[in-house]
């Protein structure tokens, strides 16, 4: 079973930076694909980024040149720096992972960090 733990997320004013990690443990072979998704209330979760394991990244047109995603594939980690954060950003933010574990495939979220921005 892989698990996936996000933390970093917190209350910030309109401009500021937060920086989320994801950390996936477990029985994990490979990890193709780690992302960022983000659901504000009422609405539903969309894709913010994503990242390759060869560093191939994605952003969704509203967070770029503002969020870097990144990755430590030696410790199955995941990184967003968020800089020039608006109120719209308020979000849960949810990290996914996609590889192999043993022994078979796997596609798995984490629970969430919930991010704030507001004055």
């Amino acid at each position: 079973q892989v698990r996936l733990v996000e933390s970093g997320g917190g209350l910030v004013q309109p401009g500021g930076s937060l920086r989320l990690s994801c950390v996936a443990s477990g029985s994990i072979f490979s990890i193709n694909s780690m992302g960022w998704y983000r659901q504000a209330p009422g609405k539903q979760r969309e894709l913010v980024a994503t990242i390759r394991s060869g560093g191939t990244s994605n952003y969704a047109d509203s967070v770029k040149d503002r969020f870097t995603i990144s990755r430590d594939n030696a410790e199955n980690t995941a990184y967003q720096q968020m800089n020039s954060l608006k109120p719209e950003d308020t979000a849960v933010y949810y990290c996914n992972a996609q590889g192999r574990a043993i022994p078979t495939m796997f596609a798995t979220w984490g629970r969430g960090t919930q991010v704030t921005v507001s004055s």
